[in-house]
Order: structure tokens, then C-alpha cells, then sequence
């Protein structure tokens, strides 16, 4: 904790050092957002040593961590203790306080809810260069009720204490297959209202929909022993497999990072799907990081749509989003997706929130079922970029869904603060942020800044 103390400081100077008409924007190696921004006038503001598992106590089960940890690491801390976090997002990279601040989700969520749920305490660098600590039951409830999708617009988690749960070694997989989307969805709200399925209990639920007459609900249960156990982090995919088996088996940690290896199905786009490229690549550079800095490179330097307009190829538009919408609606939203956009996989993951989040306000109790979709779609003449995306977001809240804001947006002003509670947020933005140090959520989430 003397080590975490003397980091807090070191933020805490750099951010007052940053000039006050420089808007400052987080020092580090990767990020998992897709709002590809130019540097303008922002100042990198330096977390280094603020990347560590703090503290696991097997007996509390809790941990002290740094914001800047990633969930990889803290599951290399945590499955030792044979415990884990509610909640762990997909990708190995993504960090404590980034899933705090913005949104994660995986397969306990229909439980579990999103990551901060089981956050406990958050202290955190405010806009006016405070640090405070803010739990739910002190002075400071107003902003950790409103960190979740504040997407670092009120401040910076420096440090977090979660919850953990207990694990078992292993995870037993049942890939169920269904022909029609409204069956599909129905029984995933079942099996998510009775948290089993076949009479005995379900830990893991999520899904992928692949065309609508082939898409599969997974199921996972814990289990103290395998039979046998698949690897998929070497030449065998995993989102392959899913059509392959009805069964499969994983160590908990490789069931934690089963879509890592091929960041979901996006790894098709580089090749690495390709038996010979697979075979030559090396295991250390198959992971999520490695392909989304190949996304920012060409991003920058624009190769693909150079490739493109040499081989005459339609213009296509990015389309990387997560958005929900109530289970019942989510037959709908994939008739619509499939005729209107067409691409896929799609990813689907339940999710249920326990309590009121005010910046991202999903019904209490009510089951939602998140759909992950990420790729190029090639536009219609005449078209230009940003159709699709603006499609899917009117769409998500004809269906009276929500979008998470990790991606590109196209809101008006008005509209935006309507769907994000824009009367809890400046309230607090004005208490912790008064002097606007840090860009607000629509200048940051919707204009790009």
C-alpha cells in the first residue's frame, strides 16, 4: 500500500502540472475503446505504477487493486486463492478501472450483473484534482453511484476493492443449437430466470447467433473434475467449435479468456484464421492487444481503404458496437441486424442489473440480452460513413435498449443526455469538476474530442 501511495502522488502531481487549457487523456500502453481520437491539444497524464494487484484476502474475499490492472493479471492473482471477480470481461487487456468507468459484461452477468456491482470502494483522482474515496455509504455516494459510463468525465480510479467468488478447476460447457430466434431468446430468458437448465445449476450463459436458422445458447457449469480438456489457444478456434460440439470442457482460466486468442471471431481479419499463417504465428502475439494495435495503425496510416480504392471496392464503414435491448426485443433486434447490416458472427450475453446506475439506466431486475457485433460493412451507394451506426442506435431505442459508449456515437446534444441521464450527471460533474478539467460525456463520447 506504501507503493500504491507513493503512485497516487505521482498522478496526482502530473495531473496538476498538465497545463489547465490541455485536456488530459490517460498514459498507457493499450486501450479496448473505438473512438479513435486525434491528440489536439490533450496531455498525456502519466499512471505508470498504477498497473498492480494490490492485496487478495482469500478470507474477506475481496482485493485491493490498482485502476490500471488488467483483468489478466488479476486473475493470475485471484484463481490461486481459487477465487475470481464477478464479473470478467472478455479480453485480457481491459482494466479494472476502464470496466468500472466504462461498461464490461461477460457470461456471469445474468447473475452478476456488470463489473461494478461488486466494487466495494473506489478512490479516485477527481476533475478538480482531489483524491477522494467514495463507496456507496459515505459523503462521496453521489459520484461512485455515477462512475459507471462516466468514462473517465468525473475522474480516475487509482484504486478499487472488488468482490470475489469462489471457483471450481473446471468448466463444463453444453452448446445448445436453435433454428428460430424467438425460441432462442425464450429460452435464455428461462434459463436465466431459473439460473439452471436440465435441472442443475448454470454459472455461465452466453451465446452466438451465426444466421438466423444457426445460433447456439452456451452453458457453463463449474466442476471439480474433466475428462478431458480442449485448448484454443494454438490452432483449434474456439468459435469454430461451438458448431462442432454439444460439449466441451476448459480450465477456468482458459474458459475466462476463450475469446482472447482470436478477439472473438475478429482475428479472420488479419489472416490468422488461415491454417498456414495460424501454424507460423507465434501463440504470444495471438491476443486481443496485438490486433487492436494493428486496428489503430491502420486506423492511422489508412491501408485498408487504400486496398480498397485500388481494387475498386465499395467504401465500408466501421462497425463496432455493444448495445442491449430487453430479451423479449432481442428476436427483433436480430431480424433487423441480419436484413439491414447482415454481418456476423453476432455475440449475445444476458444480463440482469441488481440496483440503479444513473449514467446507464437499465430497469432494475429486467433481463437484457447484449449483442457484440465488430467489423467493416461496405455502404450503399450514395451512402456515407456513419449510416449503419446511426441505424443501430435508432433502432436500439425503438426496441427500448441502450448502446454502450466504448465505440463511435452519433447522437444529438438533446437526445444524448435523454438516454444518459444528463440530470444526474452535471450535477455531480459540477461538484467534482467544476472548472471543466476534463471534457465532459458527449464532448468525449459523441463529438470525439
Amino acid at each position: 500500500m506504501s507503493a500504491h501511495q507513493r503512485a497516487v502522488e505521482q498522478i496526482r502531481q502530473s495531473y496538476a502540472e498538465i497545463p489547465a487549457d490541455a485536456a488530459p487523456r490517460l498514459a498507457k500502453a493499450t486501450s479496448n475503446l473505438f473512438r479513435f481520437r486525434d491528440s489536439g491539444k490533450a496531455a498525456k497524464l502519466s499512471a505508470r505504477d498504477l498497473d498492480q494487484v494490490i492485496s487478495v484476502d482469500p478470507v474477506t474475499m475481496t482485493a485491493e487493486v490498482q485502476g490500471m490492472t488488467t483483468y489478466e493479471h488479476l486473475v493470475d492473482a485471484t484463481l490461486p486463492h481459487g477465487l475470481m471477480p464477478y464479473v470478467v470481461p472478455q479480453l485480457k487487456t481491459i482494466t479494472l478501472g476502464g470496466a468500472v468507468t466504462g461498461l464490461g459484461i461477460e457470461s456471469t452477468s445474468f447473475r452478476d450483473g456488470l463489473p461494478h456491482e461488486s466494487v466495494e470502494e473506489l478512490e479516485i483522482l477527481t476533475g478538480d484534482g482531489r483524491i477522494v474515496v467514495a463507496r456507496d455509504d459515505n459523503e462521496h455516494r453521489d459520484l461512485f453511484r455515477s462512475f459507471p459510463n462516466s468514462y473517465g468525465t468525473l475522474g480516475y480510479a487509482l484504486r478499487i476493492r472488488i468482490r470475489l467468488k469462489p471457483v471450481q478447476p473446471y468448466v463444463r460447457l453444453t452448446h445448445l443449437r436453435f433454428t428460430d430466434a424467438a425460441k432462442c431468446m425464450l429460452a435464455m430468458q428461462e434459463i436465466c430466470e431459473a439460473m439452471t437448465h436440465d435441472g442443475e445449476p448454470v454459472d455461465f450463459v452466453d451465446g452466438v447467433f451465426f444466421d438466423p436458422s444457426e445460433m447456439y445458447i452456451t452453458l457453463g457449469r463449474f466442476a471439480e473434475r474433466a475428462p478431458y480438456t480442449s485448448d484454443y489457444t494454438g490452432m483449434r478456434i474456439y468459435y469454430q467449435s461451438i458448431q462442432k460440439r454439444g460439449r466441451d470442457w476448459l480450465t477456468v482460466r482458459d474458459y475466462l479468456w476463450r475469446w482472447d486468442t482470436d478477439w472473438f471471431w475478429c482475428s479472420r481479419a488479419f489472416g490468422v484464421q488461415q491454417p498456414l499463417v495460424r501454424s507460423l504465428m507465434p501463440r504470444k502475439w495471438m491476443r486481443s492487444d496485438v490486433y487492436r494495435k494493428l486496428v489503430a495503425l491502420d486506423r492511422r496510416y489508412g491501408v485498408v481503404a487504400r486496398v480498397d480504392r485500388w481494387r475498386d471496392a465499395p467504401v465500408q464503414e466501421s462497425v463496432i458496437q455493444d448495445v442491449e435491448t430487453p430479451v423479449e426485443r432481442g428476436a427483433d433486434f436480430l431480424e433487423f441486424f441480419h436484413s439491414k447490416v447482415g454481418m456476423t458472427p453476432v455475440w449475445m450475453c444476458p444480463l440482469r442489473s441488481s440496483s440503479e446506475w444513473p449514467l446507464y439506466p437499465l430497469e432494475t431486475g429486467k433481463l437484457y440480452v447484449n449483442f457484440g457485433f465488430w467489423g467493416l460493412v461496405p455502404l450503399p451507394r450514395g451512402q456515407f460513413d456513419g449510416y449503419y451506426n446511426r441505424l443501430i442506435e435508432n433502432e436500439v431505442h425503438a426496441l427500448d435498449g441502450h448502446k454502450s459508449l466504448y465505440s463511435t456515437s452519433f447522437y444529438a446534444r438533446e437526445q444524448f443526455w435523454q438516454l444518459y441521464n444528463g440530470d444526474a450527471y452535471w450535477p455531480v460533474k459540477q461538484a467534482y469538476d467544476p472548472n471543466g478539467r476534463l471534457l465532459d460525456l458527449y464532448d468525449k463520447c459523441v463529438r470525439g474530442r
